[in-house]
């Protein structure tokens, strides 16, 4: 979220939605315009006296209408884009159903039920006074999470409605992120770089602990929980000792806000995204100096996810979600795009689509099976054209080039 986050907090954005390209629209314009030629042209019947002709005319005037039937009629591969009334600050898909949570700028948590077909509201949670910052479902997908500029955390059951817990005043500073640990175990960052461990069986917070001066962008732990990295506003790694209750390194201090996170290879790469478009690969339990550092875009990266254990999506201030393959490292092209900056990415249960929410109020989904087949069929020894990769569109985006795409691979 970063600055963009925090120059949209307490307004809203009054951008319009971008309204999704199909290759539906692009052939019924062709159609219209067959429909409307000019008088001074005659029809088929009347520019040939031979049948045959007309025939053949007529012939081809049928495969087009066959064409935009056919296309009219082709299933989708994706969910339709959520357009809402109030600024979208974060999302998150339910771990075991199609359930995608959104959370706004007024406070409120909305909460739909998707498939190809439709994006249907199924509940609105009234939660928080202020904007809200976070929101998040335990592993279960029982239990949902959010957090606020009010300082509040809220646990709620995802089935009735009903509040599990809530911790009023949970920090001195308004809550930025929270990350689930496990069932009843999460944790908590806020803006004054001050991080607490919570579990709902109890009244109040397990520790605090302050591991910076400016906010807690982003949180990440691997399966063993055992080393808890936050990045940080000031441009700093942290990382914790959970078990210990203690703080475990800090890095050196980057030239930017540090902003999103994420695991890869088996958890022991951890890549971290910056205010300055750049991209820094570190060995798990080496937070101190990163290994090796990427040029990702010129934008900001607001947000990252990871698709597969060598691919990841990332996405910013220009609205466009890359695909970047990391080992060894080469630009794939565009997943998809969006008209005003990106705020948020997350993937769904099943790896199948990808959800992006920005600042026209809308959520996009795109759908990003084709990954699982991606990694085997990329020579990474064929010599790369950066240039080309960089603006190419994969099958998922609206803009159609996906044969440039595919024929380029090998």
């Amino acid at each position: 979220m970063g600055q963009i986050f925090r120059e949209f907090d307490k307004k809203s954005s009054d951008g319009n939605s971008e309204s999704e390209s199909s290759n539906v629209s692009y052939v019924s314009s062709d159609a219209e315009e067959i429909e409307t030629e000019d008088d001074n042209n005659p029809s088929c019947d009347e520019a040939f006296e031979d049948k045959d002709t007309a025939d053949d005319c007529q012939d081809n005037e049928d495969e087009v209408v066959k064409a935009i039937l056919a296309e009219k009629n082709k299933l989708r591969d994706h969910p339709p884009p959520i357009t809402t009334e109030d600024f979208i600050v974060d999302i998150s898909f339910s771990p075991i159903k199609n359930l995608i949570a959104i959370a706004n700028i007024v406070g409120d948590i909305l909460l739909y039920e998707y498939s190809n077909e439709e994006a249907k509201l199924v509940n609105t949670f009234e939660l928080h006074l202020k904007a809200c910052r976070d929101v998040e479902f335990d592993d279960s997908g029982l239990t949902m999470y959010s957090t606020a500029k009010d300082k509040v955390i809220m646990a709620t059951d995802v089935e009735t409605g009903k509040l599990k817990q809530c911790y009023e005043n949970a920090h001195d500073d308004p809550v930025y992120k929270l990350l689930c640990l496990d069932s009843s175990k999460f944790v908590t960052g806020d803006d004054g770089g001050t991080i607490k461990l919570w579990d709902l069986r109890k009244p109040g917070a397990i520790f605090s602990l302050k591991i910076g001066e400016d906010y807690v962008s982003d949180m990440i732990t691997n399966d063993s929980q055992k080393y808890l990295v936050c990045a940080g506003g000031d441009g700093v790694l942290s990382s914790v000792d959970l078990k210990a209750s203690k703080l475990y390194t800090t890095s050196e201090e980057y030239d930017a806000e540090l902003t999103c996170m994420g695991l890869f290879r088996s958890d022991t790469k951890l890549l971290v995204g910056s205010g300055k478009g750049k991209l820094y690969l570190f060995n798990w339990k080496e937070f101190g100096l990163h290994s090796d550092e990427y040029i990702g875009q010129k934008q900001s990266i607001q947000c990252m996810v990871p698709v597969t254990q060598n691919i990841v999506v990332t996405s910013g201030e220009d609205g466009i979600l890359r695909a970047t393959h990391m080992f060894p490292q080469r630009q794939l092209g565009i997943v998809g795009q969006h008209q005003l900056p990106v705020e948020c990415l997350d993937i769904s249960h099943d790896g199948q689509f990808i959800a992006s929410c920005s600042h026209d109020n809308d959520v996009k989904f795109w759908n990003i099976s084709y990954f699982e087949s991606l990694d085997s069929i990329i020579d990474l020894n064929h010599k790369q054209d950066k240039k080309r990769d960089m603006i190419n569109n994969l099958p998922s985006s609206t803009i159609k080039n996906a044969s440039d795409f595919f024929s380029g691979l090998l």
